[in-house]
């Protein structure tokens, strides 16, 4: 992230998040702002759309209406109607996760991205959960799941910095390592 982009985004969620505290509004929000930005990750078209400089804001605001209908927050819509008064719309991304990294800090959360070669059940999950919650002493773990075929089987888990990896390529590799060190 750019300095002239976190200069955008953390204003913007910040009184975003400020709002939200004051309205006890922190988890909705925070489900606005994964809605949207699972629309927009399904969705590249309305991404360029609500990007495009050549488009006019009215014509944003009505695609935006129309698409969200009531299915988020009045504060998050009419949020999303001042990032295109003001031209901010291009950084929704941005914001959206950001304001989610501030709703994880305020609730003692950490986010951690889990890649498995097939998806997990949800007994799975919980075990990542908690195998999670004692690496890092968290009160709470949201996960990303990310499925990449190539792991073969297992689980790489990266929190921050730090990265469990638990596939079995990773296994192969570490083998193919030490194997290397002892000839």
């Amino acid at each position: 992230m750019s300095i002239i982009q976190s200069e955008v985004f953390e204003p913007y969620a910040q009184a975003l998040m400020s709002l939200a505290q004051e309205h006890n509004l922190t988890e909705q929000i925070g489900e606005d702002m994964r809605g949207i930005l699972k629309l927009l990750k399904e969705s590249p078209d309305l991404d360029k759309f609500i990007g495009s400089p050549i488009i006019k804001e009215s014509d944003k605001k009505d695609v935006l209406g129309q698409i969200l209908g009531d299915s988020v927050q009045p504060f998050t819509r009419n949020f999303l109607m001042l990032l295109i008064d003001r031209r901010r719309i291009p950084f929704i991304e941005g914001i959206a996760n950001y304001y989610l990294t501030l709703l994880r800090k305020l609730n003692q959360t950490v986010l951690a991205e889990v890649t498995s070669a097939v998806p997990l059940n949800e007994a799975q999950q919980e075990g990542v959960r908690n195998k999670v919650k004692e690496i890092t002493s968290a009160q709470q773990v949201e996960l990303e799941m990310k499925i990449d075929a190539d792991l073969i089987g297992g689980v790489v888990i990266k929190v921050g910095s730090q990265v469990l990896d638990a596939s079995l390529r990773g296994q192969l590799r570490r083998i193919g390592v030490r194997l290397g060190s002892n000839s």
